[in-house]
């Protein structure tokens, strides 16, 4: 298709959907190419009027409540990320043959002739660690990048400020793409691309297993370097085989363990390269130690060291050289809430992974630990757990149970692991993480680790799962200020 140029918005009617980040960053950057931008979003908190104050003083209209219709005259509905496939408005665009794209296709037909590569990244978990690994990686071999899209920084405000005001233009950019961006991005085509894994997520959104696959598997679609895929979950091999790719481009694997040709993987401590390299049958190149990962943090969890490969892969496509590789992994420091280390009191280790979300999540995070007490609870988004359970039991000294769908787990555990201590807190306020932190401190022994590992979504309890880990590493401030 012919590329756009920011001259074919103007005059145009666009509607956006949403009124969050996305949507305010998408509103003000068609407003400002010319095009009458109508912003329509089914809330009316005082946030979302404030918001609409703001958009409208620009010249921009918004309708909020029962006014989230689609207006008519509209040549484009912009969607944000979060609205689902089947909404009303949608369904009346299909009927008035109106194209629904996402804020990252309208980036990607923006861009310039001279635009940065895009090196993409998504998967159900580590897309966010992946992709911070992946921009310092990028920076340490001297090149002009940042990390965008669903990490926090709209992309198109990325891409319409490109050399802007004398700043350098960027030579790449390091992509976080969510599925349900991925849906709504038909004609995006990356440099190179990974799916880190693939686990039931965000069902209700995309209605079964497959579609979700397909959406994750859209970010290697028309990928001209490398396709980058995870050896120990065959299904993102699969949507590999499944793309539609430009000639030459390469599937390259990353692996835990010694890799083959065209793969990634360690070696007694060292992770190389059998991908780029002259003679892959028979040559590796070494790219860093695993203690290069996040230095200073202990030995890092598997997951992590996977996503170090998924990314130094991605940076290798890119012609990054193999220092680069090894100084950037050392000068990324992961998130918070991350399998973030909160405290060793009295032989015992306090770490917050607030972020482990979902049951995929949760079981990477169980499987770093050998001795384990375990915070577990929430908001289950239709989440079942035996198989989490079963995995994990060996390693379970003790579980305390918070949350509103607590009693999941519970069952699970009375299935899987009956002989493990359950102590299950039957409250869902904030309140309930310091009982939760002292009873998980009474179940522990020396050389434990106690685990705020949810598996589950935070808001029946907290405004998002960044508070219920501040609450988790308050409480157990509270623990040292007590005993010490």
């Amino acid at each position: 298709m012919t590329t756009p140029s920011p001259a074919d918005f103007a005059g145009q009617h666009i509607t956006v959907a949403g009124l969050g980040v996305s949507g305010i960053s998408a509103a003000r950057a068609l407003a400002g190419l010319g095009a009458r931008v109508t912003v329509v979003d089914g809330g009316d908190s005082e946030k979302q009027q404030a918001a609409a104050h703001e958009l409208e003083a620009e010249g921009i209209t918004v309708r909020l409540g029962d006014g989230a219709t689609l207006p008519a005259g509209t040549d484009l509905v912009v969607t944000s990320p979060g609205w689902k496939p089947d909404s009303p408005l949608f369904a009346a665009a299909a009927a008035a043959a109106v194209d629904v794209v996402g804020d990252v296709e309208i980036a990607w037909r923006l861009r310039g002739p001279d635009a940065a590569a895009w090196l993409g990244v998504t998967g159900t978990n580590g897309k966010t660690t992946t992709v911070r690994m992946l921009a310092s990686i990028l920076a340490a071999e001297g090149l002009h990048t940042t990390a965008v899209g669903n990490i926090g920084t709209p992309i198109i405000d990325v891409v319409l400020g490109q050399g802007k005001d004398g700043e350098r233009p960027y030579d790449v950019l390091a992509v976080e793409l969510s599925s349900y961006q991925l849906h709504w991005a038909p004609s995006l085509r990356a440099h190179s691309a990974t799916v880190l894994n693939l686990a039931p997520d965000h069902l209700d959104w995309h209605g079964s297993m497959q579609a979700y696959a397909a959406d994750k598997g859209r970010i290697y679609e028309g990928n001209t370097v490398a396709c980058v895929y995870n050896v120990a979950d065959k299904a993102t091999e699969d949507l590999v085989r499944e793309a539609d790719v430009e000639e030459g481009c390469r599937a390259i694997g990353f692996t835990l363990g010694t890799p083959g040709p065209s793969q990634l993987g360690v070696v007694e401590g060292i992770l190389v390269d059998r991908a780029f390299v002259e003679n892959r049958q028979q040559q590796a190149q070494e790219l860093a130690e695993v203690s290069d990962i996040a230095p200073g943090s202990g030995t890092p969890a598997p997951h992590n060291i996977a996503n170090a490969l998924a990314a130094a892969a991605l940076a290798r496509a890119f012609g990054v050289r193999p220092a680069a590789v090894r100084d950037g992994l050392r000068a990324f420091h992961p998130e918070a809430h991350r399998i973030q280390h909160i405290a060793d009191l009295d032989g015992v280790t306090y770490i917050d992974d607030s972020k482990a979300t979902n049951t995929h999540a949760a079981e990477a995070s169980l499987a770093a630990y050998e001795h384990i007490v375990w915070i577990a609870g929430g908001l289950a988004k239709g989440a079942t757990f035996d198989e989490l359970v079963q995995k994990s039991a060996a390693r379970l000294r003790g579980v305390v149970l918070i949350g509103a769908d607590r009693a999941l787990i519970r069952e699970a555990l009375a299935r899987h692991a009956p002989d493990v201590p359950v102590v299950d807190l039957d409250r869902t306020d904030t309140g309930a993480m310091p009982e939760a932190v002292r009873e998980a401190t009474r179940l522990a022994e020396p050389g434990d680790t106690v685990l705020l590992a949810p598996a589950c979504a935070s808001m029946d309890m907290f405004v998002n799962y960044n508070k219920r880990g501040e609450a988790f590493a308050d409480a157990v401030g509270e623990l040292t200020v007590r005993d010490h």
